[in-house]
């Protein structure tokens, strides 16, 4: 089988949020595997350098996660962007936040800076820089856009562009409480080897669902990166573990 068809299912109208269902946890949820026999993204790839050159000069490559169950299948989604930065300390890590809990979509899950497109945005750049500094208070002078990955629809009705950018690690960061409960790094190497890719799989009301995990420790706490977080992460590691003259996709058929 191929993992693009956990997301690919548009024609069940009964789809219910994962968070929704009751007792839901992730990290209980059925493990279907790891992906420990994928191939590895070249290190010198996690590189300043070797991002910057494999953007300008992209693979050929094919995301596995694109598009999620919808909640209500016959509401327009809103486009939205997200920031998935990089920052550039000497093992590069990638920023993440915890969302607060009484937030009405995804609350206390793990996310990338940013939110929907306003109006007055340019594009999703402009949205993702726009909603990061708001969030977390970065500033655009500390970011380098790369380049964007393929939309990402999910189940509460956003389409979400994944902005792909360099951070100096000189930054100066300022969470915003309302939203933004932890701002915290993890490894680029940890979410970028397939081996602590985990796939899950839950049925309820006759429904079945199934999504990506990518649990790491850090020296005081678990972080449990689930749903559209790790499909974004999986996608970035499709495209970097694609060689420039590699066509096709990294998983298996």
């Amino acid at each position: 089988f191929t993992l693009r068809r956990f997301f690919s299912d548009r024609s069940k109208t009964n789809v219910v949020s994962l968070t929704q269902i009751p007792r839901f946890s992730p990290e209980s949820a059925e493990v279907l595997g790891w992906d420990a026999h994928l191939p590895r993204v070249p290190v010198q790839r996690l590189e300043p350098l070797g991002l910057r050159q494999h953007f300008a000069s992209p693979p050929v490559w094919q995301p596995d996660a694109m598009l999620e169950p919808p909640l209500n299948p016959l509401k327009p989604p809103v486009d939205a962007a997200v920031l998935v930065g990089v920052v550039m300390r000497p093992e590069p890590s990638v920023l993440l936040t915890l969302r607060t809990a009484h937030l009405s979509t995804h609350s206390s899950q793990i996310a990338f800076p940013g939110g929907r497109q306003d109006e007055g945005d340019a594009d999703a750049v402009a949205a993702a820089l726009r909603e990061s500094q708001e969030e977390v208070g970065l500033e655009p002078s500390h970011v380098e856009v790369l380049g964007q990955l393929p939309l990402y629809l999910t189940g509460t009705g956003f389409r979400v562009t994944p902005v792909v950018a360099l951070l100096d690690p000189l930054m100066r960061l300022n969470a915003n409480p309302h939203e933004v409960a932890q701002v915290f790094e993890v490894p680029l190497a940890h979410v970028m080897n397939p081996a602590n890719h985990c796939r899950h799989a839950v049925e309820w009301s006759g429904v079945r669902r199934e999504w990506f995990s990518m649990p790491y420790e850090d020296a005081d706490q678990k972080r449990f990166i689930w749903g559209v977080t790790a499909g974004i992460l999986r996608n970035l590691y499709c495209f970097l573990s694609t060689d420039p003259d590699q066509a096709g996709s990294n998983a298996e058929s």
